[in-house]
């Protein structure tokens, strides 16, 4: 019996990183459709779910991803709405990465120190990594602010996350590099999601700021989005901070979702969004 992952994308195509990731977690085949919606789903699912004996369900799985993570939500909902008892298969939403990259870079920094009762700050953070890593924080026990260049995007992403998991963050407007120094001043844990290839803080926005205690990049390319830090920094001291580049907590994020692929295949009933990812990931890091 294969195993097959239907990637239901809700950009145009398919993204190729999520196929090569599904196929290194254990799926046998990949089948990827794009520009899907709640509207044009139904027979996509029904497919899913009525072929196979119940004993041979756990062997079909849903992958939901895309560059927008709201579209990535409403669709999850959709798929779960055709289910029924006796007839569902498990489910895993990671639209951008979003819940397998924020889980691996929030487990990375909660390995390095506890984060209940610190000041974080993620910079950029109005993306789906962004936001979903601040709820996360947020979760751990963390006083989290996102920033974005405009006050009306940082707010919008706190009441996203307020409605999603009940978590209060804090807005804050920061279109530069004086703004995001400001931002940054009396905060413990700095997380940056910017856009690749921006540099957010320069090295002297944050190496002699002595209420930091760890900071984290999930900017790949060049130049980092953390002036002075390294791509594969995995909790290196830098002017006494814990430092996490984008390679250094991503072995663990593609290790992550490689385990969650190869999950979804032990039965019909699963559920993969970022609670359960994040739990996976605390234990993994």
């Amino acid at each position: 019996m294969k195993k097959l992952l239907f990637q239901f994308d809700t950009d145009s195509h398919p993204s190729v990183f999520d196929t090569v990731v599904a196929y290194d977690g254990g799926a046998d085949h990949v089948i990827g459709h794009g520009s899907l919606t709640p509207d044009n789903i139904g027979g996509l699912v029904e497919g899913t779910i009525f072929t196979r004996a119940p004993k041979d369900k756990k062997n079909t799985a849903i992958f939901i991803g895309g560059s927008n993570m709201e579209a990535g939500q409403q669709l999850l909902l959709a798929v779960q709405k055709h289910f029924f008892p006796g007839f569902q298969v498990s489910v895993m939403l990671d639209s951008n990465g979003s819940n397998t990259t924020a889980a691996a870079a929030v487990a990375k920094l909660a390995s390095s120190a506890s984060l209940a009762g610190k000041k974080a700050v993620v910079l950029a953070g109005t993306g789906p990594v962004g936001q979903r890593a601040a709820a996360m924080m947020a979760l751990e026990g963390a006083q989290v602010s996102i920033t974005s260049r405009h006050i009306f995007n940082a707010e919008k992403a706190c009441f996203a996350m307020k409605e999603r998991f009940g978590v209060d963050l804090t807005p804050l407007e920061a279109a530069d590099y004086d703004s995001r120094a400001a931002a940054i001043a009396d905060a413990n844990i700095v997380l940056a999601t910017g856009a690749a290839g921006v540099e957010l803080l320069k090295p002297e926005h944050w190496q002699n700021n002595p209420e930091l205690q760890l900071l984290a990049d999930a900017n790949a390319t060049p130049p980092a989005g953390i002036g002075g830090t390294d791509v594969m920094d995995k909790g290196e001291i830098r002017h006494g901070k814990i430092i996490w580049g984008a390679i250094g907590f991503g072995t663990l994020k593609l290790a992550l979702h490689r385990a969650c692929i190869a999950k979804l295949f032990e039965d019909n009933k699963q559920v993969f969004d970022a609670e359960i990812i994040f739990a996976l990931a605390k234990a993994m890091a």
